[in-house]
């Protein structure tokens, strides 16, 4: 059970309608699924948020704030301020943060280190953050993830295996993504930082990742509506949302671990 003093979500909050209503649906269907799984995990403050970015994840889903939020870029860390959620937020590099050792009891990263070239440097820099027996949870895309994009399978089954390969670079590519790894893999990382993988799962089935992969696509006059409005969604009410809603929630209600899912949920403990 939580503690009085850990970051906690809200169990009867419906984490789908809460995001498809400000995102484009390929971004909220992912975020929602996520969400759900703060609602077991006790993160006892202090916390970071480590890749916060805009904070609207941790606005949106978090009855209490993160105690702190780091984020490298600009931009996003502009807006979270904007929110006044987070009680501090530093702009700077997770292999280099301004805290003494084990200041922090918890680590959340929400699909941010997959991103990161100099992974090892940030996992070892997190690990001297947290306290020995600290928590550290974190989602990332999974070794499954590029097999199963649908596109690329349409190819490998016409034999165009050199073309779909191709697609798979373009996705890494306009997704940023650099770490797409298995758990294995994940555990060595960890270990080597001065972490023990305590549990995980996979989560978004490949149904749901063409739903993710399509998304981009038809989610095209988002990006216009947004250059002109600054909002991802002109009307953010049921009746507008509907069929869009009907259509995500068979994905948001999937179960929450499954063998072939493309993502993987960890959590591991300082040692």
């Amino acid at each position: 059970m939580p503690t009085p003093n850990s970051l906690i979500t809200a169990v009867d909050r419906d984490y789908l309608w809460l995001q498809i209503r400000d995102l484009p649906y390929f971004r909220g269907l992912l975020r929602a699924v996520e969400a759900r799984f703060y609602e077991q995990i006790d993160l006892p403050t202090p916390v970071l948020d480590l890749g916060c970015g805009d904070g609207d994840f941790a606005q949106t889903n978090f009855d209490r704030a993160p105690d702190v939020g780091l984020d490298p870029w600009t931009g996003p860390l502009g807006k979270a301020a904007k929110l006044d959620f987070y009680p501090k937020l530093i702009q700077g590099d997770g292999a280099q943060m301004p805290f003494e050792d084990g200041h922090f009891a918890s680590v959340l990263s929400n699909s941010v280190l997959e991103h990161i070239p100099h992974l090892d440097e940030v996992l070892a820099e997190t690990a001297r953050v947290t306290r020995v027996g600290g928590t550290f949870a974190f989602c990332v895309p999974n070794h499954q993830f590029n097999p199963n994009l649908s596109i690329a399978q349409f190819f490998d089954r016409l034999g165009l295996t050199g073309l779909a390969g191709k697609y798979r670079r373009l996705y890494d590519w306009f997704a940023r993504h650099i770490h797409l790894e298995s758990p294995e893999q994940w555990t060595a990382r960890l270990e080597k930082a001065g972490f023990q993988v305590e549990r995980y799962w996979h989560y978004f089935s490949p149904q749901a990742l063409h739903a993710l992969e399509w998304g981009h696509y038809f989610g095209l006059p988002s990006l216009l509506i947004h250059a002109v409005t600054r909002r991802w969604i002109i009307a953010p009410t049921h009746a507008n949302l509907r069929i869009t809603e009907r259509y995500t929630r068979k994905f948001y209600d999937e179960p929450i671990a499954t063998e072939d899912g493309v993502c993987t949920f960890y959590i591991a403990r300082r040692v």
